[in-house]
């Protein structure tokens, strides 16, 4: 298995994670206890290392998922989790430091670990200074309890502020072939300040794979994307060209849509790992697939010239979830 180390931080996980979410959330009914153990163990069997979760998917129950399915072979892999929401006012947000370290030890417990390797703020907390927050976490470190600080869909000018504190390990936000929100300011940041970068939704919530489109139904009750702007029948038949460039070219390529989005990623930067998630055994082994694609230089420019003359439709989260992105 191919290992990347997460900027300048001397962490070095595989090239791919393992996004757990949506195992217990977000994006239709929790899967069955048991057979997100198993697909979990099976991507633990295949080499990968790097697992993502946090206190909000469920919430609570899907780091008690991941704590139960890694147990066996906890000290070789890098669990992530994430702090910051307010679970009794949700969406609402809370990174207050005292708050921060109440999470951070109820999150050992369900992960059934004595140490959180990545500590993620899940969402910039406008009412709490980013220094405070970093100060929370490096005391954390101090106290052996984490081992990296890591934000969520941070700013550039609050990645400089939290590191100025402590070192910031990796950044994560959603990036892929058609949300390119990090390229202008974070991605820049992140290079100069040495800091890895982890991209989630890397497969724009299941569009890119060519498996979602105009016609597939969202729960309301279940499915964040049932609010998305993207996600409505208009926007995806819309956004359907996005689609088709990238199967064309997969089929040039011999490969699915699926690998061939997540191997635009990989190339963009030997410090990106993203955290495809699936319930499925067969996804998950389609989706380490990935990491075989070899795109040239100029199968990059190729797709980078075909998608500039294209435009995206559509917000890609509702205006509650954009409204807490820190811009």
């Amino acid at each position: 298995m191919q290992k990347r180390m997460l900027g300048n931080s001397n962490l070095e996980v595989t090239a791919m994670g393992f996004g757990c979410m949506n195992m217990s959330f977000g994006y239709g009914p929790a899967a069955d206890k048991q057979q997100a153990i198993s697909v979990i163990r099976a991507a633990v069997e295949r080499g990968v290392t790097f697992f993502d979760t946090a206190e909000a998917y469920g919430p609570f129950t899907n780091e008690e998922v991941v704590g139960e399915a890694l147990a066996p072979f906890r000290k070789s892999l890098i669990i992530a989790t994430k702090y910051g929401f307010d679970m009794d006012a949700f969406p609402g947000l809370n990174s207050r430091p005292e708050h921060i370290k109440q999470v951070a030890e109820a999150s050992l417990k369900r992960l059934k670990t004595d140490v959180i390797d990545i500590f993620y703020q899940h969402r910039v907390d406008p009412n709490v200074p980013i220094e405070d927050v970093a100060g929370a976490v490096k005391e954390l470190i101090q106290e052996g309890k984490v081992k990296h600080f890591g934000l969520c869909e941070a700013s550039a000018a609050t990645i400089r502020r939290a590191h100025a504190v402590h070192p910031v390990t990796a950044v994560q936000s959603e990036y892929s072939f058609w949300t390119r929100d990090p390229e202008a300011n974070v991605l820049p940041t992140c290079e100069a300040l040495g800091i890895g970068f982890v991209p989630w939704s890397p497969l724009g919530q299941g569009y890119l794979t060519g498996t979602v489109d105009k016609s597939t139904q969202f729960d309301a009750n279940l499915d964040l994307r049932a609010d998305f702007p993207r996600f409505t029948p208009e926007a995806m038949e819309a956004n359907r060209p996005i689609v088709a460039l990238l199967t064309d070219f997969a089929q040039r390529k011999n490969v699915t849509p699926a690998r061939l989005a997540l191997a635009w990623l990989l190339a963009q930067k030997p410090w990106i790992v993203p955290i495809p998630g699936t319930r499925k055994l067969e996804r998950m082994h389609e989706n380490l697939g990935a990491l075989d694609v070899v795109l040239t230089a100029a199968d990059l420019r190729e797709l980078e010239t075909s998608f500039s003359r294209l435009t995206v439709h559509g917000a890609r989260l509702s205006e509650i979830h954009m409204a807490l992105i820190d811009r």
